[in-house]
């Protein structure tokens, strides 16, 4: 009597070799989505973190503006006005000086200085 095709250990053995090599695919196939997902988290770490230094870098650009045009707002104080020739109303031109003060356009100093030449 002879067999046809391979006997009950050879069909075994051949379904183990293919259920191996499925793991082993299937395994592999795991690592590499495991590690594109890991890179994709990676990457939106350091983008998420070059968003924040750009938006922390825009603010402090505009904090540097602010002070800048608040120096130069500070530079540009006019000056006291001088009184007028014919010994207007003094008692107004303080209250512009105060107002001016009270603004932190004047300084103290600046207001000092300029109600002493008004009333000088």
């Amino acid at each position: 009597m002879r067999r046809r095709g391979p006997g009950l250990v050879g069909t075994m053995a051949r379904t183990a070799v293919i259920a191996g090599t499925a793991t082993a695919v299937s395994n592999k196939v795991s690592q590499k989505q495991y590690s594109n997902a890991e890179q994709k988290a990676q990457n939106e770490a350091l983008q998420a973190q070059q968003a924040a230094a750009a938006q922390q870098a825009q603010v402090d650009a505009q904090v540097q503006a602010a002070l800048a045009a608040q120096q130069a707002q500070a530079a540009a104080v006019p000056a006291a006005p001088a009184a007028p020739a014919g010994g207007g109303d003094v008692v107004a031109e303080l209250e512009k000086l105060a107002a001016l003060k009270a603004q932190g356009i004047l300084s103290d100093e600046e207001f000092a200085a300029a109600k002493a030449k008004l009333l000088g």
